[in-house]
């Protein structure tokens, strides 16, 4: 493999190394980077290369460097971009529609790529979820239930294993759980219906949970489209 002569080659290989490092998880959110002379020695450049391609991530608001303590990947911050969301939604309730034609269109495909992509250990984290979201719907427990189906949806995300979907659910995570948990306990309001909905719920999930399992994608991209028609209906209800 020729070596890499140019300066301007040689920053451009630094940026992408780093930028490789910041996609595939080596560093997770908010993370502290190695030293200049570690990251010098393992990408073979200079520590002024190394310096300059920082200060070029840090120019995109990629990184970020703190006085005295290192380099820092900027961490998505959900909460504060989710926010002022949240507000209009709970102010405008046609809003709900937009969230919900999203959910549709993003998590089926989310769906129908876990079942193609997920890992035996991705696989058993959502059978895990379901057993705990069954465990809430037998005991009535509202918050347990709707904390397991944030989360649910949320590992389904991570196991789609497109970066995209990874780094753009996470940006909207609060907002689509603010949106789920507001699913599972507006749709409780009615107690007479309340457990026949839970069961309803319960049941879906199962059924998403069964073909990503299965690794059958179309069944879990038509499982999630139900799931979600369903929570339309339940709001269109109130």
């Amino acid at each position: 493999m020729a070596s890499i002569q140019p300066t301007r080659s040689v920053l451009e290989h630094t940026v992408r190394e780093l930028e490789r490092h910041m996609l595939d998880g080596s560093w997770g959110d908010g993370a502290r980077l190695p030293a200049e002379r570690a990251l010098a020695e393992q990408f073979g450049v200079s520590r002024a290369t190394v310096r300059e391609a920082i200060q070029r991530l840090v120019s995109r608001g990629l990184l970020q460097t703190r006085r005295g303590s290192g380099v820092f990947l900027v961490g998505r911050h959900p909460a504060r971009l989710a926010a002022p969301w949240l507000q209009l939604i709970a102010e405008h309730p046609p809003l709900r529609a937009d969230t919900l034609e999203f959910r549709l269109v993003f998590e089926c495909a989310a769906a129908g790529l876990a079942a193609r992509r997920a890992s035996e250990d991705e696989r058993g984290q959502l059978r895990e979820i379901v057993t705990r979201m069954r465990d809430a719907v037998l005991t009535h427990d509202l918050a347990a239930e709707a904390a397991a189906d944030a989360q649910f949806h949320a590992t389904l995300a991570l196991a789609s294993h497109n970066r995209m979907f990874d780094h753009f659910y996470s940006s909207v995570i609060v907002m689509l759980r603010e949106h789920i948990t507001s699913n599972t306990y507006e749709a409780t309001l009615n107690h007479a219906q309340a457990a026949e909905r839970a069961h309803a719920r319960l049941l879906q999930h199962e059924r998403i949970c069964d073909a990503i399992c299965r690794q059958v994608p179309e069944d879990a991209t038509h499982a999630m489209r139900a799931h979600i028609e369903f929570v339309g209906h339940q709001f269109e209800a109130e």
